[in-house]
C-alpha cells in the first residue's frame, strides 16, 4: 500500500484556518467539514495567527503578502552569498597579484 502524503494547496489552508479563525467553527467540525485531520488544522491556524500578527512563518506562507516576504528574503540570502563568494574571489585574486609582482 502506498504511503503517499496528501498536500494542501495554501489557499485551501488558509480557508480551513478562516473557518475556525473567522467564523467561529470548532476545529473538530472544520475538520469533518474539509476531511482532514485535527492535527494539521491546528498547526494552520497557528501559522495563520502568526501571519495575520506579521510574523514571516518557517514553511510556505498562506498570505500573498508573506509570500512575497519569504520570496524576498531567499533573494537577500542569495545575493548575500553571491557578495562573499565575490569578495573572497577578489582578495584570492589580489593576493596572486602581489605574488606575482614580488
Amino acid at each position: 500500500m502506498s504511503d503517499k502524503r496528501r498536500t494542501f494547496s495554501p489557499q485551501l489552508k488558509q480557508e480551513a484556518a478562516a473557518l475556525v479563525l473567522g467564523q467561529g467553527y470548532t476545529y473538530s467540525a472544520a475538520c469533518e467539514a474539509i476531511g482532514m485531520g485535527e492535527s494539521a488544522l491546528r498547526r494552520w491556524v497557528k501559522q495563520l495567527t502568526a501571519e495575520r500578527s506579521d510574523i514571516t512563518p518557517k514553511s510556505k506562507s498562506f498570505t500573498a503578502d508573506q509570500q512575497r516576504i519569504q520570496a524576498l528574503e531567499s533573494q537577500v540570502k542569495r545575493l548575500e552569498q553571491e557578495k562573499t563568494i565575490l569578495k573572497k574571489a577578489t582578495a584570492l585574486l589580489m593576493s596572486d597579484d602581489l605574488k606575482q609582482i614580488r
